[in-house]
């Protein structure tokens, strides 16, 4: 099974220079925890992700000013899939960056994201998302 048979296609997204309260709006109606953030949207070139983490740890909890950008707080160095790779490769990939959520990214443009949701509803095979799902949810490494 390949990437792009379980991801989620043309997932909304946010540039830098869009507000933290549109990034979390997508948040609140897409039910998600995270948004891709793209350079703008005509190339969909990826340039990051913003996480309600990333709200919550470097925004709130740093008494920032409402006036932050999603460029101010977002994480960057993100690793991606493509749309060919092997759903293995993408769970071998998650459990070693111990990551709920991959991009998936063709030619330099955002088509997709695979979250480990999608692992357990597309029936990947129950022992393997067990496992990736165990690996992901440790305690992060010092």
């Amino acid at each position: 099974m390949k990437a792009r048979d379980i991801m989620t296609s043309n997932p909304q997204c946010v540039t830098r220079e869009d507000s933290l309260a549109d990034a979390a709006r997508i948040m609140r109606s897409a039910d998600t925890g995270f948004v891709p953030v793209v350079d703008d949207r005509g190339s969909m070139r990826l340039s990051g992700v913003i996480t309600d983490r990333d709200i919550a740890i470097r925004h709130v909890a740093d008494n920032h000013p409402d006036r932050c950008t999603v460029g101010d707080h977002m994480s960057t160095g993100v690793r991606t899939v493509s749309p060919d790779d092997d759903v293995k490769d993408v769970m071998k990939l998650m459990k070693t960056e111990q990551v709920r959520r991959v991009p998936v990214v063709e030619n330099e443009r955002l088509v997709g994201v695979i979250a480990q949701a999608d692992l357990a509803t597309h029936h990947v095979g129950d022992k393997e998302v067990g496992e990736t799902v165990e690996k992901i949810s440790e305690p992060a490494r010092r």
